[in-house]
């Protein structure tokens, strides 16, 4: 699988190197058609969406709707009234709590379990619903593995417990959740259990079913699956999404208003106040279109194999990687005694070589090992064993110059 060339940034050069862009869980780069698909909207289809008569108007409405379409069905939703546009993950889950909050769902003394390893935009917004309404947030610890522990998810579910959020796929540490299990486990303590997928890190590399699933809830951000920032989605099943109130006020989430009462809109646009981001949903479509082309099982074979061969590279090096080579997603962290994960990352940088580094935003998952931070290394589609083999090479050298 070679797909460099359909990525007009990857030709940049750093110095005189070739850029190895190895920073793909923090943002993918964008292929032509994706490119191509932004300009030809403001060129040839820009205006407001829904309300307008003229063709313009029509033309963008019936677009950004077909976006919708595409949207539910790379995810296997049931309908794409279940579909909620978004900025991003960290959006769709604030949606979630957020609206939960003023839904009366959730109240004092309930419980809400995430994991040890969550992204602070799966622990924040749940802090947030739990200082509103009195509720309890509940980590889950991993095992000295850095497993999601089962056996302790198994003791902090209770009657209590009102709803589960957790990552398809750690972004701090790459483990793949077992995210359908734990799912069914949920539903088996109480079956009123609402569940949402952080799908950030999954989608795009794994095949998504949230109909097989069975979670609540999924939220993903367009720009790690090769479309621009400011877009994403949230799926919600419909009847959940039915029963929470909007979250925001104003045009289009609307039925009709006046000052005595407002009624608001049916779904998924109850969600949707304001002007959407009509360019960037239509292009969030093309993007999980031209994944869909290339293929998921195809993206997650060949990123498995890229992700292997730096593992074992980066163990010969002596280096500490966190958790194990089975059951990871398409990245690695790692620490090196002695070294400053940063210092690691700036030479790299001065060798051609993008990495991630600092807490990935996983603040409690790294102060529960004792440490600041880590080297990311993170692959995408066009990654090759070319970038894998200079990224080691460019590691060792910067290595041999901080121990």
């Amino acid at each position: 699988m070679n797909y460099r060339d359909e990525f007009p940034i990857l030709s940049t050069r750093i110095g005189k190197r070739s850029l190895v862009y190895l920073d793909n869980a923090a943002t993918t780069q964008k292929p032509r058609c994706v490119l191509e698909a932004a300009r030809r909207y403001y060129e040839e289809q820009n205006s407001n969406i829904h309300r307008g008569a003229h063709y313009l108007s029509r033309l963008a409405t019936e677009k950004h709707e077909e976006a919708r379409e595409t949207v539910a069905s790379f995810l296997n939703a049931a309908s794409s009234r279940e579909v909620i546009f978004t900025s991003g993950c960290t959006a769709g889950i604030n949606l979630v709590a957020q609206t939960l909050a003023l839904s009366g769902l959730i109240g004092a003394g309930d419980e809400i379990v995430v994991t040890t390893d969550s992204h602070h935009s799966n622990i924040v917004p749940w802090q947030m619903l739990c200082e509103r309404v009195g509720a309890v947030l509940r980590p889950v610890p991993l095992t000295p593995e850095l497993r999601f522990d089962m056996e302790a998810f198994h003791r902090i579910l209770s009657p209590a417990t009102k709803l589960v959020s957790v990552p398809y796929i750690s972004n701090a540490l790459g483990a793949i959740n077992p995210v359908a299990q734990i799912i069914a486990d949920a539903r088996r303590n109480n079956p009123a259990t609402l569940v949402l997928v952080d799908g950030a890190q999954s989608t795009g590399h794994q095949l998504v079913d949230v109909q097989a699933l069975g979670c609540d809830f999924y939220a993903f951000s367009g720009h790690k699956v090769y479309a621009p920032t400011g877009t994403g989605a949230l799926w919600g099943r419909e009847s959940v999404l039915e029963q929470l109130p909007p979250w925001l006020g104003g045009g289009e989430m609307i039925s009709e208003v006046s000052f005595e009462k407002t009624t608001y809109n049916t779904l998924p646009f109850k969600y949707e106040a304001g002007t959407p981001n009509i360019g960037g949903n239509i292009v969030l479509a093309e993007a999980l279109r031209f994944v869909q082309q290339v293929g998921v099982e195809k993206i997650d074979a060949h990123e498995q194999a890229l992700t292997g061969r730096m593992f074992d590279g980066l163990k010969a090096l002596g280096v500490h990687i966190l958790g194990t080579r089975e059951k990871r997603g398409a990245l690695i962290s790692v620490t090196v005694p002695g070294v400053h994960h940063y210092d690691l990352g700036t030479l790299l940088d001065q060798m051609g070589i993008a990495v991630r580094t600092g807490h990935h935003c996983c603040q409690p998952f790294m102060q529960s090992l004792g440490i600041t931070g880590t080297t990311r290394y993170s692959f995408a589609l066009y990654n090759t064993e070319e970038d894998v083999d200079a990224a080691l090479a460019a590691t060792e050298r910067a290595l041999d110059m901080l121990r």
